[in-house]
């Protein structure tokens, strides 16, 4: 975890490049330190190797110089049998096979000598690149202490649990690996983190138009469109753990200065549209066991006929109607008695206005 040491006011306007999260930076100075003593050290390890390495090889040069030289004398000395002993003729030939013999031994072990020599030099270098990168690291690890703001906008913080409250993210506060502790929000482009139940998902569609209102200005409606849906569902904030709601991000069409981050908002989505249709409420629209065409009771004078009807749209509480009603006609709320002399009415609703139906849309239209 890391400690916050500083940050800048929640709200506040930063500019792309400023500082605006501050990390306790001095376990990572100590760890910077380590690296730049070991790079040090590494450097002088290599320079060392270097120095013993030429002194090796002008080592191998006097000895290969010596043995050739042992050669050269031995070769002198045969010249001398002529004049010798048997014994010593045939000491000074073994001598010169001594010498030649050691020549070689030496010319064939001056490669795999040369060899070693490289092989040490070159595990000196990885051990310095090695290092290095390790200091690089180290360096940015630093710099990455201070968080600077990858855009202009607004500062906003996160939320974090103290105990069994729920508080702001400020200075002093530790944070876990991956944790989100503040955002920058662009106030011209804002998008809304909403939920829908599980069983609604299928109708969205990304870009469908919505409808914003928020808590804090009741009269305030802006209009916005669907720009992402998750992937996975999640448990619903309120509700028991087997209702699941699926996360859902709505992009602000239009905005109004009074809006800010993280006000609470609800959305309406406009899953599908009708012209010039009629509306009935849903209760007003029956069908018989068994059947699907729907229909509705309308009234002709003191009873009721049954009327097939066309439903192009329907919600929970209202229906939109394509045909088998014209606009005044009044329909049943229940299903009409078999009609006697003296019954009583049955309760009705006069129908609403021919308008657009948007299933799902929470304004109401006019009541004509």
């Amino acid at each position: 975890m890391q400690v916050i040491q500083s940050m800048a006011q929640p709200g506040s306007m930063v500019k792309k490049g400023d500082v605006v999260a501050e990390f306790d930076t001095q376990f990572q100075i100590l760890r910077l330190d380590d690296f730049r003593a070991t790079v040090e050290q590494n450097e002088r390890t290599l320079r060392s190797i270097d120095a013993q390495i030429d002194v090796a090889r002008k080592s191998y040069q006097q000895t290969l110089e010596q043995a050739r030289a042992a050669v050269e004398k031995a070769r002198l000395d045969i010249q001398t049998i002529p004049v010798r002993s048997v014994i010593d003729s045939e000491i000074l030939r073994l001598s010169l096979e001594q010498a030649e013999a050691n020549l070689r031994m030496v010319q064939a072990a001056i490669p795999q000598q040369e060899i070693s020599l490289r092989s040490q030099r070159r595990q000196a270098e990885l051990d310095l690149q090695q290092a290095k990168l390790e200091l690089e690291r180290a360096e940015r690890n630093v710099e990455r202490m201070l968080i600077r703001a990858p855009m202009d906008g607004m500062f906003v913080t996160e939320t974090t649990r103290r105990g069994s409250e729920f508080g702001q993210i400020q200075a002093g506060d530790q944070v876990f690996p991956g944790q989100m502790f503040g955002r920058i929000v662009d106030p011209s482009s804002m998008l809304v983190s909403a939920t829908v139940n599980q069983a609604d998902v299928e109708l969205l569609r990304i870009g469908a138009k919505a409808w914003l209102r928020f808590d804090a200005f009741p009269g305030l409606e802006l209009p916005g469109h669907v720009v992402g849906l998750g992937a996975m569902s999640q448990p619903g904030r309120a509700r028991a753990e087997y209702v699941r709601e699926v996360p859902v991000m709505i992009k602000i069409d239009k905005m109004d200065p009074r809006v800010i981050p993280d006000l609470s908002v609800s959305a309406d989505v406009l899953i599908e549209q009708a012209e010039d249709t009629l509306l009935v409420p849903r209760e007003s629209v029956f069908r018989e066991p068994g059947g699907d065409t729907p229909f509705v009771y309308v009234k002709r004078g003191e009873a009721f006929e049954k009327r097939p009807v066309e439903i192009r749209l329907a919600n929970f509480v209202q229906a939109a109607v394509a045909s088998g009603l014209k606009k005044g006609e009044i329909v049943a709320l229940e299903r009409p008695p078999v009609q006697k002399q003296g019954a009583e009415a049955v309760p009705t609703v006069i129908l609403w206005g021919a308008l657009p139906a948007a299933m799902f849309r929470r304004r109401q239209p006019r009541q004509e």
